[in-house]
Formats: C-alpha cells, structure tokens, sequence
C-alpha cells in the first residue's frame, strides 16, 4: 500500500485487510490469494486479474515489469545510442494508465520511449517494433481474456525481428523484475515524462502495408459482410485498410463497434466462446449477409461464420483449422506462382490440424510443427504463412511477425471475392480443399479441474501405461514429447498417432486449468471424416473415465 501510486487499489486493499482483522474468513483467504505468490512474468510477459495485490495486474507490478525489462535492455545495449522502446495499449481497463507508467519508467531509466499515439490493436504494435527499429515492444492488452484481467506482452527487436520473447530472454526479464521488486519501494525509480508520442505515420505504414495482402478484386464489389470488433480496438484500423484495399464497408455489430473494457453484451469476450458472436449472427441474418468476420478485442486473432442450412439457426462458425487450412492453401498457391523460394516454408502449432503438412509438400514447400504460440511460429525458418488452432494467424510475416486478426481478415475478403466472381462462397472453398486433400476434421476434448494435481495423474497414468487402442482404432505410436527418442524436449505433450489415418495430442492448458486432447482424423469424405472423429471422442471419453 506504501508505494502503490493508485488511490483505487490502495483503497481496495484497504478495505480487504479491515475485513480480514474483523475475522471475515473469505477476507483472509483473499489477502491470502493476493500476496501469496507474484504474477508469474513468462513467455507471455504478465497476464492476471486487476487489482491490489502482487498476484494481481496493478500500477505497482506494471512499474516493477517495466524497470526490470529496462534494466534488461540496457544490460543487452551497446554503447553507441540507448535501447528504443515502443509501447501500445488496446481498450481494456487499465491499459493507458499501464501504458503511460511504463513509458515514464523507460524514459527515466534512460531508454527513448515511444508511446503508440491512442489505443490500438497488437498487431500494430508488432508492426511498430520493426518499421521504428525498436530494441524493445511493450503491448498493454489481455487479448480476449474476461473484463477483469489485463496483461503485459513483450517483444524484442535485432535478432528477434519483433517477435515475442522466448527464453532464454523471459527468465533473464523476469530475474530483473523480481531484483527491482526485492529492493522495495517504486517511487524511488526514476521516473520521466520526457518520452515521445508516436504519429499517425506508423498506423498509416501498418495500413498500407496491410493493404497490400489482397487488394480487392472485381468480385468484392456489392459483398454484404457483417464485422464485429467484440468491444475491442479493430474496427478504425480495419476500416481504414478496407478503404486502401478498396474493399467495401461491412455491416457492423453496432453494439460491439466501439473499445469498452467492460465487454457489456458478452460474457467472455473471446469469439471462439459458445454466445460471443450471437449478436453478429443476429445481424448477419437481418442483413442477409454473405459470412461474418470478427476480431477479438486486441484485433489479433480472427474468427469466420458463414450460411449452412442445416446448421443450428442457419449459419456455422469455421474452426480455427479450417480458416488456417485456407489461408495456408492461399499462400501456397501463390509460393508456387511466384516460384518457390529456396527454404520457403509452412508452420503450425504441434496442436493444429496436420493438414498443412500435406498443403506443404503437394506445393513442393517446406513445413514446421512448433511448440503452442506464435513466438514460435514466427521463428520458423522460410515462413510465408504460419496458423495455430486457437484462430490466430500470421499472414503477412514480412510486415508482422505474430498472429494478426486484421491482415487475415483481409486475407480472407480477398479468397471471399476471388470466389465471388466465379460464383462460389467460402463455403465452396472448403469443399474444395477437401477434394484436393483430403476431409480432414479435429475435435478437443477438455477436462476442467479444480486441483491442478489431477492433470498431472492423467498423464502420469498415460505414460506408464500408453493405451493400445482407444475406442475400435489401434494405436500405431505413442511419444512422450517431454522426453523424446531423439532431439531436445519440447514440451509437456503426448501425441498418439493411430490407424487410419488418426493422430492425439494431450498437454496442460497454457492459460487455464484443464488438460486439453486435441484430435485429428483424415477420412474419404467430410462425412467419413465427422463420423471418424465422433468415433474417436467417444473413444477418448471412454479411456478418460477409466483412468478416473
């Protein structure tokens, strides 16, 4: 409370502590939750619940954050100017304020900070990092987390080219973080206001660039679409790319067109989750839209309905895979046009749809499975598309080197009026890439727990006794990915690979406190392979329930 600069969550912790001395138990446990632990900052930088407390997202661990990743930087620079550092916020509570305290906090350290000019999408963040020549990018954004966390993402510039941190970079932060916070009191850190505010040149170079993913065809022209920005930050920079890309405006969720960081018409403002795009569907049917693209709330990953009649209400959101398997298609087709460059490659998370792998070698390009995140997609080598499950994609590796909502919303326009001219829908398109490859379908199965201790039993079952089949298919292989035959670990994940063409992978969530199986089967037909797949759950439910 002493060197907490904000009279909210001094109050707030004020107020908790009154109730813990009084005897209030659920107090006490909350001042428990509170200090018991620090913010973990990791790969991801810092993400967690606003509040008071060293486990919560607040000015005091923002402005420790910030001087640790300072003093980072300076440990790194080299004598002939000081680090760059840019900084972006998107529209969540908390986020300007985060942002402007860690642009004091660089500023007085001696770094030239750069503040992004108003509250923006990440991907123009990512962008800034490289078109400044930035050491160092800060994004103040929990993406599509609930209305009560925020977040702190960092990437590097040099080497890293503007990607997200990975370690050994994270640990050596995270080191510098806890020495700023073991020595006590942030209103001792130097602190100046004299750091620059970026113009509008660099949105206006993200845009452009942006543009150039797929200018618009003939075939956009009169395209009904419906765009909703989820209550986030897409909806004035991706208004301005449609106008460089000459694309026409979409119909908007006018409820959800503007920042608010309380997401009031969502309960979880993720558009993956069951209910986020009701209000898109509503509009879409209204409107007699052609299909719905939507933007989580920081604009970085991306999500698409189109018609179906026999869905429930008329329309289906697309999986992550298949708008994945789309977008990688497109960008290997027009590898080959172009001819394809030596070491030109495809990748994708260990986790998403082994398809790509197939669109790869059918157009002679190589291919990457990477750990879960993009800042490990965007290292691999040769990268001309990268996508993983969880709707996020990265299209444009030249311009940005993470997953971007907005140059895959554009990408995605472009493969919509391509059709269009032809008379197809995107809808077309999928069954399309199934003649060509094959019906491919994937499928999650989550288990939720309240004791972290149970996942680690799951899979410590499953590596003492691998299964041998899993419903009516044999398992062909099992692999321990933490400890593989050969090469490093690369991670707390099993793949099973089984008859028919089948696969299983099972990991800890990342974010969350579950284990998540993802699966993926290959059948004759989109039928054979839902048929297939609905096999293979019913399958893995049945081993679940035997381990216990």
């Amino acid at each position: 409370m002493a060197q907490d600069p904000d009279s909210e969550t001094r109050d707030e912790l004020a107020a908790v502590i009154a109730a813990a001395e009084s005897g209030d138990e659920a107090a006490a446990a909350d001042l428990v939750d509170r200090f018991s632990t620090r913010l973990a900052f990791g790969t991801a930088g810092l993400r967690g619940r606003l509040g008071a407390g060293s486990n919560r997202m607040n000015r005091v661990l923002v402005t420790q954050a910030a001087a640790g990743l300072a003093a980072y930087l300076l440990e790194k620079a080299g004598p002939d100017a000081p680090p760059v550092v840019v900084i972006g916020y998107d529209g969540r509570r908390g986020s300007a304020r985060f942002a402007r305290d860690s642009a004091e906090i660089f500023a007085g350290a001696g770094l030239r900070a750069i503040l992004l000019p108003r509250l923006l999408p990440t991907p123009v963040l990512a962008f800034a990092v490289r078109h400044l020549g930035a050491d160092a990018g800060v994004m103040v954004t929990a993406s599509h987390n609930p209305p009560d966390d925020n977040g702190y993402k960092v990437y590097l510039g040099g080497a890293d080219d503007g990607s997200q941190i990975v370690p050994p970079a994270d640990g050596e932060i995270a080191a510098h973080i806890q020495r700023v916070a073991d020595a006590g009191d942030i209103s001792v850190l130097p602190r100046s206001e004299q750091y620059e505010t970026a113009d509008d040149t660099v949105v206006e170079a993200y845009v452009a660039a942006t543009a150039t993913v797929a200018p618009a065809p003939a075939g956009a022209n009169g395209m009904r679409w419906v765009y909703t920005a989820m209550h986030g930050v897409g909806t004035e920079t991706m208004l301005r790319i449609l106008d460089a890309a000459g694309y026409p405006h979409p119909v908007p969720v006018a409820e959800q067109a503007e920042p608010d960081g309380r997401f009031p018409t969502v309960a979880f403002p993720n558009p993956e989750e069951p209910g986020a795009m009701d209000l898109a569907l509503e509009t879409a049917r209204a409107n007699d839209a052609e299909f719905i693209l939507a933007n989580d709330p920081d604009a970085d990953r991306l999500a698409v309905a189109i018609p179906d009649a026999v869905a429930e209400g008329g329309w289906r959101r697309l999986t992550g895979n298949q708008i994945g398997l789309l977008l990688g298609w497109r960008a290997a087709r027009r590898a080959a046009e172009g001819g394809v460059a030596e070491g030109a490659s495809l990748a994708c998370s260990l986790v998403s749809s082994p398809a790509l792998q197939v669109v790869a070698e059918r157009h002679g390009l190589g291919f990457h499975a990477t750990l879960t995140g993009f800042k490990w997609i965007s290292r691999a080598p040769g990268l001309v598309f990268g996508f993983e499950e969880a709707l996020g994609y990265l299209v444009n590796p030249e311009t940005v080197k993470d997953k971007d909502g907005i140059s895959a919303a554009i990408a995605i326009l472009g493969l919509a009026a391509e059709a269009r001219e032809q008379g197809r829908t995107l809808g077309d398109l999928l069954a399309e890439f199934d003649a060509e490859f094959g019906s491919f379908a994937s499928g999650q199965v989550s288990v939720r727990v309240d004791d972290l201790a149970v996942i680690g039993r799951i899979t410590a079952a499953l590596r003492a006794a691998p299964p041998t089949r899993i419903g009516d298919a044999a398992v062909v292989s099992f692999e321990d990915l933490a400890a593989p035959v050969s090469g490093p670990p690369l991670g707390d994940i099993l793949r099973l690979w089984l008859e028919g063409d089948a696969r299983i992978l099972v990991r800890p969530s990342g974010t969350e406190p579950k284990l998540k199986l993802y699966l993926d089967v290959r059948g004759d037909s989109a039928a054979d392979a839902a048929s297939r797949l609905a096999a293979l759950e019913a399958g893995v439910r049945e081993l679940l329930a035997a381990i216990g």
